[in-house]
């Protein structure tokens, strides 16, 4: 179930912070409620996935940390400095430190510029000189596998759509980040092609010292990349933990209908459990209490009165929900 709270923050540690963002957008039918209170914390050297069906909020959520949406309301702190309020000359010093990656790596490089240009655009922005600038584009693209002298002149539309993201990637990395937030990196590109970019992913947050924001719906690539996992349904965050855990033994009666709905590679079974019910609420009018309610075969009368506030289930695992699948006994200090 949908609600609120802080209880799966992390300390003063984190690289970047987030309390309580809410981003909504007016329009003439009413006021769409993209993010709701949403709070969760980013640790250095951490890949954090956040997960969830289209229109849950998760992309404005990404999208809203490097304030390329407008925040409603809510704080954001990267190395400890306040950026929700910080002018725009500012973002764009701490923007070469948060990079993005999209998920149409055609439609995100400018299609007038050559490879060997788009690559560098940042380093240009910043000032760096035409031999600084040609050393690091010839140096990323090496990086993320492309051969500068095949590749540097090549325009966007020359190009297919792994290695299109490989210039996005390498265009990320050139001016030095700690914070790569990806969003759906891989969901345009085909399986064969996805499994390369994610190696490559991989193997440069290792090298670069990066930490990682993956937001993707393919419930099996977050938990491949993922250290923890944060679920969102409809502007609110689900469930919090550990990927293996929440991937294995799910507290929260969404995450388990997420992971039912996967096809199971044995053709007799086809899937694991019923999918969802029903469709997902408007978020111009977004359910009281539990947002999942009118979807959950464990609603009662408390879910629509009272919103569920995230608590621990087990250790390292947190759950909105006020009748979770899993519960530890503090009892016992452990199964229930």
């Amino acid at each position: 179930m949908a609600g609120s709270g802080t209880a799966h923050l992390r300390g003063d540690e984190a690289l970047l912070s987030v309390r309580d963002l809410v981003v909504e957008y007016p329009g003439k039918a009413g006021t769409v409620r993209a993010v709701s209170g949403v709070s969760f914390d980013v640790l250095p050297g951490e890949t954090l996935g956040i997960v969830g069906e289209s229109g849950c909020g998760k992309s404005t959520t990404g999208r809203a940390l490097l304030r390329l949406d407008r925040l409603t309301g809510g704080r954001i702190s990267f190395e400890g400095e306040s950026i929700e309020q910080t002018s725009e000359q500012r973002m764009r010093t701490l923007r070469r430190h948060m990079q993005m990656i999209f998920q149409d790596p055609v439609a995100s490089l400018n299609p007038r510029r050559s490879v060997r240009d788009i690559v560098v655009e940042g380093l240009a922005i910043a000032g760096a000189t035409a031999a600084e600038r040609e050393q690091a584009s010839a140096g990323v693209l090496d990086k993320v596998g492309l051969s500068g002298e095949r590749f540097a002149g090549m325009l966007p539309r020359q190009l297919s759509g792994g290695q299109a993201q490989r210039v996005a990637i390498a265009r990320a990395l050139a001016v030095g980040p700690r914070l790569l937030l990806c969003d759906e990196p891989v969901s345009a590109l085909d399986v064969s092609v996805q499994a390369q970019i994610l190696n490559l992913l991989a193997e440069l947050k290792a090298e670069y010292d990066l930490t990682v924001l993956f937001i993707a719906h393919d419930l099996g690539v977050v938990r491949t990349i993922s250290d923890n996992v944060m679920v969102m349904y409809l502007g609110k965050v689900c469930e919090f933990g550990d990927a293996v855990g929440v991937y294995d033994e799910p507290a929260h009666p969404y995450t388990k209908a997420l992971l039912d709905s996967v096809p199971l590679t044995d053709p007799d079974r086809g899937f694991a459990g019923p999918a969802l019910e029903g469709d997902v609420p408007s978020p111009l009018a977004p359910p009281s209490g539990c947002r999942f309610r009118t979807r959950c075969p464990l609603a009662q009368d408390r879910c629509a009165a009272e919103e569920p506030q995230l608590r621990e289930v087990r250790p390292g695992q947190y759950a909105a929900c006020h009748f979770p699948l899993y519960q530890a006994d503090p009892a016992t200090n452990g199964a229930a």
